[in-house]
């Protein structure tokens, strides 16, 4: 019998399979975090850094890791069986009912019925008809169908956003999921079977409910509940204006571009959203007589440099005069900079800004004093005093960017009944189909890939192999607080990701498939190839102050 080597780079091991035969055969029962030491079930595999189920066979040699929830992908795969099994759960209960994964919130994925409350005694049923499924340990088996048939199976199940989507991709066949006889379509592989996701949790919320998932700290527990109210009216408001646009997922993307329709939505989208940076305008004017200082925070690539230049605009619109202060400039030198568990000078930790001179120069400006304001050397890695002198006029409004800007530590000494605080980011509400809301950060890692390449020379591979790093800042130093925010603006634009495609995946698919960044690549050109992509023609009808321009070039602010 012909057998195939593979190499597990796990333990270093090489393993012989028959020609055709599954990792499955092979797959250890945990894997052990390099950096915890904490052992983690397996759930699927990296094959030359490339996901793959379990089931997956083997014709040829290859380099093997097994993952569990400690990687990201195992993550995703874990997430996404638990939505599969979520919804087969709904369907046995109550097949006359369509269940919609809308979006991600801090306490886990909102989920609710079309046009109907969701019972508090309902989620019980639902919980534990889920924990029976787990306790069955029913596999999950994977289907390559003609398109025709998928969407035939799709709308005699109800589900019209997923025929939308595999009709406006126009292909001939795509990947059927079953699980205990019923169809579905997932974009990427999932665990195999119910059996490994026993650590779920359904959270009464607002008209239905979150599905809770594992916490990355302990996998034995759910993650936390949090304070969402504001973020979810945020996210609520945008999906409004999905449905008054007639684009509430990316099939009907889709189709509005095929249709001539891109430059249209273009324009409508600008329009929308300057009107929200005036309404943030008015909101700052309505408390000129007591508030001095606008704070403005959000996580990486939400759009807050433009957020803050669009917002300078506006208020110049309501007779006030905005000046700037760089929260950049108030790092400490690098010698008193902390370090994070790793070693590494972590530039996101509250402490790696001069929190005392910070305060001294607000209180000052807040009394109609001057300061000088410093400018930090990022290269020499220490801030420098160049005469730059500043004060606050009757009509003035100080507008300060950065992490920390709605974290109260970061100033606990100036009076914060004058401050405004403001949380940015791109908090889309479109859906790939009933099951995938779209991630809020793909869309900043796209729209970052995208900028640093062109602004910083950084290439594609670096920043996602950056990303991880990114993410813990922001989940240390910004999810917490976002509840603290006055107001929340959201910097998302219905065109967005279409244009990111465009200049997105040249750039992704320079990875090669022997870099560890391989699998993300893989991952996001996948999700990138359910969207239909701008044309140059169409690219040049966003205006010279679109947020957008932030990242792929040609800002006039």
């Amino acid at each position: 019998m012909e057998t195939i080597t593979i190499t597990c780079l796990n333990d270093g091991k090489t393993y012989d399979l028959p020609l055709g035969g599954r990792l499955s055969s092979v797959a250890p029962e945990t894997v052990k975090d390099p950096v915890s030491g904490k052992e983690y079930p397996v759930l699927s595999a990296l094959v030359d850094h490339e996901l793959k189920s379990l089931d997956f066979q083997v014709f040829f040699p290859h380099k093997v890791e097994f993952i569990g929830y400690n990687n990201p992908e195992g993550r995703r795969c874990y997430l996404r069986s638990l939505s599969f099994l979520l919804q087969r759960a709904v369907r046995n209960l109550f097949p006359d009912k369509l269940l919609k994964i809308n979006h991600s919130l801090p306490s886990g994925l909102y989920c609710k019925f079309r046009a109907e409350h969701v019972a508090d005694e309902d989620i019980l049923r639902i919980r534990e008809e889920m924990r029976r499924l787990v306790s069955l340990d029913l596999p999950f088996t994977r289907k390559k169908l003609s398109s025709e048939e998928a969407i035939a199976i799709f709308r005699a199940q109800n589900q019209p956003l997923k025929a939308a989507l595999q009709e406006s991709l126009g292909r001939a066949f795509c990947s059927v999921y079953y699980l205990d006889g019923v169809a579905d379509n997932f974009y990427g592989p999932l665990v195999p079977s119910t059996g490994c996701l026993k650590v779920f949790d359904l959270m009464p919320f607002h008209h239905g409910f979150c599905l809770q998932y594992p916490s990355d700290e302990d996998i034995t527990r759910t993650i936390p509940r949090h304070k969402q109210k504001k973020l979810t009216v945020t996210l609520k408001e945008y999906g409004y204006w999905c449905k008054a646009t007639g684009v509430v997922s990316v099939g009907a993307l889709n189709r509005r571009l095929l249709n001539g329709g891109a430059v249209s939505l273009i324009n409508l989208c600008e329009a929308r959203q300057e009107r929200g940076y005036a309404d943030l305008a008015d909101k700052v004017y309505a408390v000129r007589d007591k508030v001095k200082i606008v704070f403005l925070a959000g996580p990486s690539s939400s759009g807050k440099t433009s957020s803050s230049l669009r917002l300078a605009q506006q208020c110049m619109v309501k007779e006030m005069n905005p000046k700037v202060i760089e929260l950049d400039n108030y790092f400490v030198s690098r010698e008193r900079t902390p370090k994070d568990e790793f070693g590494h000078y972590d530039f996101e930790a509250l402490e790696a800004m001069d929190l005392e001179l910070l305060g001294d120069h607000l209180n000052t400006l807040l009394s109609g004093g001057e300061v000088e304001l410093p400018r930090y050397d990022f290269k020499q890695g220490k801030p420098f005093f160049e005469g730059k002198m500043m004060h606050l006029d009757e009509n003035d409004i100080l507008i300060m960017e950065g992490i920390h800007a709605l974290d109260p530590a970061m100033v606990p000494t100036v009076d914060q009944s004058r401050i405004f605080r403001i949380y940015a980011s791109a908090l889309t509400s479109l859906k790939l189909d009933e099951n995938c809301c779209i991630s809020t950060t793909d869309n900043r890692l796209l729209r970052r890939m995208v900028r640093d390449n062109r602004v910083r020379g950084i290439s594609p591979e670096e920043t996602i192999l950056r990303w991880p790093s990114v993410r813990r800042g922001e989940n240390r130093y910004i999810f917490p607080f976002q509840e603290n925010a006055d107001a929340q603006f959201n910097t998302a634009l219905l065109y967005e990701l279409p244009l990111l495609r465009y200049f997105a995946e040249p750039l992704l698919r320079r990875i090669l498939p022997s870099s560890p960044a391989y699998a993300e690549a893989v991952r996001l050109l996948k999700f990138l190839s359910y969207i239909v992509a701008l044309q140059p023609a169409e690219i040049d009808a966003i205006p010279p102050t679109s947020i957008m321009r932030e990242f792929i070039g040609g800002q006039t602010l």
